[in-house]
């Protein structure tokens, strides 16, 4: 009873979901579940068998360590029939635990939401976590083909876009394009903070660029991050050496103007990368907007554009200078709602362009 499991419980209520969903957790968080209204019952760990007890999906929302060893707690209680998946965001380790331990009567589909919050513990669960974001799906052998369909259902009824993949190439992809760049953020960090220590100023001109690339090296690294590094350590370490050899490579052509090139393709690549915040496939469509810094700013355009049945699907506030102003970014599921809400903030006065 977590983050990802809390919003689960959240996104199912919300759509009025006729499941009874039953949580387990310590018992002062299955407090604080039931009060928020995340589940309907809940149990401490030691009455694992008794909240098992007819359960059509359980679904592990722990870390990859305590999921491993929930598998074997789990194959032995779980009524027959019943669906097993995890949200673990390693595979490999996992799927051979679970078909090394559950009954031939249960059946296994591994999972990983690409979804999260700088924020932990069922306090922090959002019924709309799910909204948009991949959930990758690694089925076990012989699932049989309803109970598979079914968890691909419920997870689109969350919001989530299911892929399917197996844990070997899930185990590489997350290596590449999640978890070097994690050791990539703390590695830098920890070299300019270095730096700083001995001769200063390096982290007073630190800004911009170097915040954003390294904004993930704030995130701690018990449990997550070790259980990561502990299960997909061979993957991480083959990235880490392809990145060196990549670094290397540019290390003999700074001055030369192949270089340029890099660059070039570098740019081609990032910006064909979608920029939904939560990488589905489907790219948004972008508008920035040069607002005042007033109260109601935000609800003026929201309401404007909303008067002219233009949903907004994403928003950020990019920047701002106290008292002047700064721009927001509004994302749109269309070309044809993007344009229309530059015809409609243009009418009102706005500065506002197509990102």
């Amino acid at each position: 009873m977590g983050l990802i499991g809390g919003s689960l419980g959240l996104a199912l209520k919300r759509l009025g979901h006729p499941a009874r969903l039953v949580g387990v957790s310590r018992p002062e968080t299955i407090a604080q579940a039931l009060e928020l209204g995340v589940i309907d019952e809940g149990w401490d760990y030691p009455d694992l068998a008794k909240a098992l007890d007819g359960a059509d999906l359980v679904v592990l929302c722990t870390p990859i360590q305590r999921i491993l060893s929930l598998l074997e707690e789990v194959g032995r209680c779980a009524a027959p029939g019943a669906l097993i998946t995890d949200v673990g965001s390693t595979k490999r380790r996992i799927a051979a635990q679970a078909a090394a331990c559950l009954r031939p009567d249960l059946h296994f589909v591994g999972g990983h939401p690409m979804a999260g919050s700088e924020k932990a513990g069922v306090t922090a669960a959002d019924p709309f976590l799910f909204q948009n974001a991949i959930y990758i799906l690694v089925p076990g052998a012989a699932v049989p083909a309803p109970h598979y369909a079914a968890l691909v259902q419920l997870l689109k009824e969350v919001g989530a876009k299911v892929l399917e993949l197996d844990a070997e190439s899930h185990d590489e992809v997350v290596a590449a394009i999640s978890h070097l760049p994690q050791m990539m953020a703390t590695s830098l960090v920890e070299m300019v903070g270095r730096l700083h220590e001995q001769k200063g100023y390096f982290l007073t001109l630190a800004a911009g660029g170097f915040r954003d690339l390294t904004r993930i090296a704030s995130s701690p690294y018990a449990p997550v991050w070790e259980d990561i590094c502990r299960t997909n350590q061979d993957q991480i370490g083959r990235m880490i050496d392809q990145y060196i050899a990549v670094l290397q490579d540019v290390r003999q052509r700074l001055a030369d103007p192949s270089l340029g090139q890099d660059f070039a393709f570098a740019n081609h690549t990032r910006n064909s990368i979608p920029r939904d915040a939560k990488g589905f496939i489907h790219t948004l469509f972008e508008i920035l907007v040069v607002a005042e810094d007033k109260p109601g700013i935000i609800a003026q355009i929201a309401q404007a554009l909303g008067q002219e049945q233009i949903n907004i699907n994403d928003i950020e506030v990019m920047k701002v200078r106290e008292g002047e102003g700064g721009t927001l970014r509004l994302g749109f599921d269309s070309e044809q709602a993007a344009n229309h809400a530059l015809e409609v903030l243009a009418r009102l006065g706005y500065q506002a362009r197509r990102r």
